[in-house]
């Protein structure tokens, strides 16, 4: 099934857009409202430039600098701060939080935060979070208005050409989710949602994924479409299942058989710096190997239980 265009009037609808609609006038599955965790709303972008440098962070190639990023000094570490439990927006300062630079009085939460403040600590740095789109969070990085992306981000062909991406700190995977009681409820394979209406987050893996479906009808992710109900299904995090359905029981993962599932649903969270700047990149890896599964796992149940409401 074709794409539908966008359609509304504020241009394109961002994973940001997305979530916040989510959270704050329901994300309408198959009827079922479901609100999803996020931050309040993110400034635009452009605050982020007005303290940005013109000089790449790969710029600086001399041995004694091998491992600087930026200045040295600030790491400017780029995300939505609206994407909870990855990153979120918080008003007062915690042993969890990080300043956002690009926002007043505001501080940065979430998994991607926690990984940032070791790789800054490994680097001898201090992390700051410069909010931004989704969308802009490569540019931005080539341009040299951030030093590196901690921000739920998955490395893609299309962003390798432009970035380079460490080793994944978290592996998440893209699972469907549906009403018990939906037609679609007992699913085995993709072609049984053949004709279904599925909503994924645009600019994401989740939306890209949803394709895959055969004849499916990919819903633009526009306020339209989650107000009136039209959604059958959504793709989702599967590790954010379990706190989803602990707050709506009456929701359900579909259970797809081996060999009938997308192609590669693994959903891993990489960071991502400017190219150039192997021993960094190296340093970065070097701290997420230190990384064990229980801690990643601990870290991620912490971020879940005080993600906003």
């Amino acid at each position: 099934m074709k794409k539908h265009p966008i359609q509304h009037a504020s241009g394109s609808f961002s994973r940001r857009d997305f979530l916040r609609v989510s959270g704050i006038t329901a994300l309408t599955v198959g009827g079922m409202t479901v609100l999803t965790a996020c931050g309040p709303a993110a400034q635009s972008s452009d605050a982020s430039a007005s303290s940005a440098t013109t000089t790449s962070a790969g710029s600086d190639t001399s041995s004694s600098d091998s491992l600087k990023l930026g200045d040295g000094k600030t790491l400017r570490v780029g995300m939505e701060a609206a994407y909870a439990p990855y990153n979120w927006q918080e008003s007062s300062a915690s042993d969890t939080t990080i300043p956002i630079e690009n926002v007043d009085g505001a501080y940065a939460d979430g998994y991607d935060v926690q990984v940032a403040k070791k790789i800054a600590d490994a680097l001898g740095m201090e992390p700051v979070a410069v909010k931004m789109e989704f969308g802009s969070l490569v540019d931005s990085l080539v341009n040299g208005q951030i030093d590196i992306i901690c921000a739920g981000m998955s490395v893609t062909d299309e962003r390798a050409q432009s970035a380079d991406f460490s080793d994944s700190y978290i592996d998440d995977e893209v699972i469907m989710v549906v009403k018990q009681d939906s037609p679609y409820a007992n699913a085995t394979k993709l072609s049984d949602f053949s004709g279904a209406s599925v909503l994924g987050q645009k600019d994401t893996f989740y939306d890209d994924l949803i394709d895959q479906i055969p004849n499916v009808n990919h819903l633009p992710p526009v306020v339209d479409g989650l107000m009136n109900g039209t959604c059958d299904a959504i793709t989702f995090s599967s590790l954010s299942l379990p706190r989803l359905l602990k707050d709506y029981p009456t929701l359900k993962k579909v259970d797809l058989a081996d060999g009938e599932d997308f192609t590669d649903a693994s959903n891993p969270d990489n960071a991502a710096i400017a190219k150039g700047q192997d021993a960094v990149l190296a340093k970065i890896n070097e701290v997420i190997d230190g990384i064990s599964a229980d801690e990643r796992q601990s870290m991620w149940d912490d971020c879940m239980d005080r993600q906003p409401a």
